[in-house]
């Protein structure tokens, strides 16, 4: 479960100098929700936590950019994509992702349904040992 408040993207769009009309080939992102986690009390965002994405951006000169995600570092979370793999998906979705989500269930490496009922017995027997040890104690 994400204690983030307000999990969100940013993106950066450019336009023509002298025109106004849109310039971006690429957008590129920064996925800073995945597996991270803030809270306002506890771990609030600090500026800190944001030195990765500045060493990436570079907006002093965008052609330093360099993606930290490729096959080889699929947690990368610096990432561009080009206009035509963004058409190529929902048209109107620029919410993406792409790396793993340490909070949901790889349905690929389940364990065997007899060890999942198994360990679900122990954790409701467990659970009612310590319901009957609070009455006792009550």
């Amino acid at each position: 479960m994400s204690t983030t408040p307000y999990p969100l993207n940013v993106l950066f769009f450019e336009k023509e100098q002298n025109t106004g009309f849109p310039a971006t080939k690429e957008i590129w992102y920064y996925d800073y929700r995945t597996n991270i986690r803030h809270s306002p009390k506890k771990s609030p965002l600090r500026y800190e936590h944001l030195g990765e994405f500045l060493e990436c951006y570079h907006p002093e000169d965008i052609t330093k950019r360099k993606e930290t995600w490729n096959k080889g570092n699929e947690e990368g979370r610096w990432r561009k994509f080009n206009y035509s793999e963004l058409i190529g998906r929902d048209q109107t979705n620029l919410d993406i992702f792409w790396i793993k989500d340490d909070n949901l269930i790889d349905l690929e490496n389940l364990p065997e349904p007899e060890m999942l009922i198994d360990e679900i017995i122990e954790n409701i027997e467990s659970a009612l040992t310590s319901f009957k040890t609070i009455k006792e104690n009550i």
